[in-house]
């Protein structure tokens, strides 16, 4: 059963996105020429006014034919209509992963029934290690440099810096700002405890809770957004870590390893409450990834053509479409590669557990 709800938020995450290509492409009065589910040998199709729908047997990716690498001398076709309109239809899809995510975050507000703040509630244990410096009712506003929008955001800048820490470290400082009674505070020594796990493994003692507050519209519809933003910055982080060698190949999930991590995050605890915010918390995170990836300057996907179309209007004139047809197709088979090599990996990590 989680299995299948894997499987099917992942289709959800997909066809939000070409549905996004799909009616922006269709408010332009573009021709679609086809709308497809997946990749691969067609399983089902159903032909529209003039567009034809298919869903493929491969549950991996999706795509709407506009015709972009095609010249034309049809009026609704892709490269006769403005560059603007253009723009809007290649920036729809990621834009719709965006937007799910932000209301998906809001849905998890909602079943919580709280928004929980980086504002700082209480202190644990008889002397806590932070609160020398720290007082109740600090709201949290940047650590480390790294500025907190969210409460997840103070897990991750602490849990960061714990990472790099050395076996022999009992303690971490850090450089704290925080708002309180109005008034804008640093402080550069706050001192968190370390504790090491079985595998070596180092993380921060969290000694104080942040405050939790009743929902209403404007703090779901503001918090809502702020954790879509924290997301957003993680995505962004990792890919600056994936470039700089802080991660290698092997850290890189692909379709298998997102349906096996939904999979598990689905069922990883007794409560059903708790498996329903942590799947969707989980699909927030992928479909802002799927987003952000979308909107990068990388050949063939909807950022590179984007790119284009920015020269097209500094040249005030377009490519060719050959030429750029050629770039995209190269990016294109880039792209499979590192998706068979990522596939291969997901499957050896699931046979070795």
């Amino acid at each position: 059963m989680t299995i299948f709800l894997a499987i099917l938020a992942f289709c959800i995450i997909i066809i939000i996105h070409e549905m996004g290509h799909f009616f922006a492409a269709k408010a332009c009065g573009m021709k679609v020429s086809e709308f497809s589910l997946g990749m691969g040998p067609k399983i089902l199709k159903k032909k529209g006014k003039e567009t034809l729908y298919t869903i493929k047997l491969l549950p991996i990716g999706g795509s709407v034919q506009l015709g972009e690498d095609e010249e034309s001398d049809d009026p609704r076709s892709f490269r006769n209509k403005p560059v603007w309109q253009r723009m809007i239809v290649l920036a729809a899809g990621p834009i719709m992963n965006l937007l799910l995510g932000v209301i998906v975050c809001a849905i998890v507000i909602i079943i919580n029934g709280i928004v929980v703040t980086p504002e700082i509630a209480e202190f644990r244990g008889e002397s806590p290690s932070s609160n020398q410096l720290l007082k109740e009712g600090d709201e949290i506003i940047e650590i480390n440099g790294h500025s907190i929008w969210s409460s997840m955001d103070i897990s991750y800048a602490l849990q960061n810096s714990a990472m790099k820490a050395s076996a022999d470290d009992e303690y971490l400082s850090y450089s704290f700002k925080v708002k309180r009674d109005g008034e804008i505070l640093s402080f550069d020594n706050v001192k968190f405890s370390l504790l090491k796990n079985d595998n070596g493994a180092t993380s921060v003692s969290l000694d104080f809770a942040v405050r939790a507050r009743k929902i209403d519209f404007g703090n779901v519809f503001v918090y809502s957004f702020k954790e879509a933003a924290t997301y957003g910055r993680l995505v962004w982080i990792s890919l600056i870590d994936l470039i700089s060698g802080t991660y290698g190949l092997n850290d890189l999930s692909g379709p298998i390893g997102t349906v096996s991590a939904i999979s598990q995050t689905a069922s990883a605890s007794q409560s059903l409450k708790v498996n329903i915010i942590s799947l969707l918390s989980m699909i927030s995170l992928i479909t802002i990834n799927l987003g952000i990836f979308n909107l990068l300057p990388v050949p063939a996907l909807d950022g590179s053509r984007i790119l284009f179309l920015v020269i097209e209007l500094i040249r005030r004139k377009p490519l060719k479409p050959e030429h750029e047809g050629m770039v995209h197709f190269i990016g294109f088979a880039a792209l499979m590669v590192l998706m068979l090599v990522v596939t291969f990996n997901d499957i050896v990590k699931l046979i070795s557990g």
